[in-house]
């Protein structure tokens, strides 16, 4: 029997396989079994950034989708445990291929867990979730970055091409970052198993002279008042390359300058306490404690280095002078074993303040970051003095330093020419104790490296 096939039925046939055809083009249901399951990585589980930063880090995102090319494929922020420090939308996602850079722009303090989705054909999703951290504002954020990874910076040398190693008092691992930049080290360098140590050495100070680096432990007791042996040590790295692609190698360490110093004042009539200074029970960060937090070579000498202190002050009451014991051998000392010998103490009037750190130029021209002796410190007064390194010559105020953001003021990068207008010097902080966050952490307890920041921050001197 012949079949009549209406017209309508013929379109409605037509119209039927025209929305088939276009399902399998747009990757819809009719062919969604044909692509895998999309694949979502992250460069880091967690983030960490700042209320009003500039130049936050960023995570790269790695997408991709069996039988889908990778730009067909969209990533984005889901959802937000907590949107009033960071929400999808304050989620931003740049790039079109397999690889996209993600960047968070903090709306307030404290964490939020973000979703971030990839969507392929087929409508397939996958997400990974991101660990977020936001710290509150800091004064002149155009001119502030946040070194992560460590969060106890407390020594820095320039390495050149816009680089700088940065140790850290609460391990012996080195990292190499990004002067303008915020977030993880280029590289690092962990040297304890060549210091023979248990622990850290509670690196405070370092000078550069050619391609060696010389670092010095505190010389102290341990905030308890404990004899730590690891914190009397003074070693040496060698520097090879510059900028990014610098390389350190271990070089020589010595252990007993604490008492060395100790015998020495002893010798010359117990003048700055160094014997009482290092008993047991006796806090380092006391006004007659003892604590070394400077290194520094004198004018024109690759031998003679000062060593510069937090504590004792000279004498040991309010007002005191910064005090600067001289190693006139430090190189041989390092080179060969020598017995360190020391030359005329130099007392420094800081208006009460003490050495956090001392930093030279290739010109002779000094910088001194003064700070209180006290442990508890991050409100005290700070300050930076210019200072032509000649015992006798008095330091010159060049600028207050702010206190109200976090973290004590701990290291000085590299000294500008002072004689400069405008000159700006680069200086960090150490955020060990400081509550980041807003949950009651010091910063050195956080569980997540990406979390422990310090501060870097340029300053015009006046």
């Amino acid at each position: 029997m012949h079949r009549h096939v209406s017209h309508v039925t013929r379109r409605t046939a037509v119209a039927a396989t025209a929305l088939a055809l276009g399902a399998v083009a747009l990757g819809g249901p009719a062919d969604a079994a044909s692509y895998g399951t999309p694949t979502i990585t992250l460069s880091s589980a967690a983030l960490s950034g700042a209320v009003g930063a500039v130049g936050d880090p960023v995570v790269t995102v790695t997408v991709g989708q069996s039988g889908a090319d990778a730009s067909a494929l969209t990533v984005a922020a889901s959802a937000s445990s907590r949107s009033s420090v960071a929400g999808p939308g304050d989620v931003t996602v740049t790039g079109t291929g397999a690889v996209r850079q993600l960047a968070v722009t903090a709306r307030g303090r404290g964490y939020a867990n973000l979703t971030v989705k990839v969507t392929g054909l087929g409508g397939k999703t996958a997400t990974k979730t991101l660990y977020y951290a936001a710290s509150a504002a800091v004064q002149n954020p155009a001119d502030a970055r946040h070194l992560t990874g460590s969060a106890d910076a407390s020594a820095a040398v320039d390495l050149g091409g816009g680089h700088v190693v940065v140790a850290d008092d609460e391990s012996n691992v080195l990292r190499l970052y990004d002067r303008s930049r915020s977030g993880a080290p280029v590289r690092t360098w962990d040297f304890t198993a060549q210091l023979g140590v248990a622990k850290e050495v509670d690196i405070e100070g370092a000078a550069r002279v050619g391609d060696t680096i010389y670092w010095t432990g505190s010389l102290g007791n341990n905030k308890d008042g404990a004899y730590r042996p690891d914190r009397d040590t003074v070693f040496t790295t060698r520097v090879t390359g510059s900028g990014s692609t610098a390389q350190l190698t271990f070089g020589r360490a010595y252990q007993g300058l604490r008492g060395d110093l100790v015998a020495w004042d002893r010798a010359n009539g117990d003048r700055y306490g160094f014997a009482a200074g290092t008993a047991t029970g006796q806090v380092p960060k006391q006004i007659d404690g003892f604590n070394v937090e400077g290194l520094e070579f004198a004018p024109g000498s690759t031998g003679t280095a000062y060593l510069g202190f937090r504590a004792p002050l000279a004498p040991a009451v309010p007002g005191g002078k910064a005090l600067l014991v001289p190693v006139t051998n430090l190189d041989q000392v390092l080179a060969t074993g020598a017995e360190p010998v020391f030359g005329a103490p130099v007392e420094l009037d800081l208006g009460g303040l003490s050495v956090r750190d001392l930093r030279r130029n290739a010109a002779g021209q000094y910088l001194i970051l003064a700070g209180s002796w006290a442990a508890d410190d991050n409100t005290d007064p700070y300050a930076l003095y210019a200072w032509d390194g000649v015992p006798g010559h008095a330091p010159v105020k060049r600028a207050d330093l702010p206190t109200s953001d976090a973290g004590g003021w701990e290291a000085v990068v590299d000294v500008p020419d002072l004689t400069q207008p405008g000159a700006r010097v680069q200086l960090l902080t150490d955020n060990g104790s400081a509550d980041l966050y807003g949950d009651g952490t010091e910063a050195k307890d956080l569980t997540r490296p990406e979390w422990k920041k310090s501060r870097a921050a340029w300053f015009t001197l006046g």
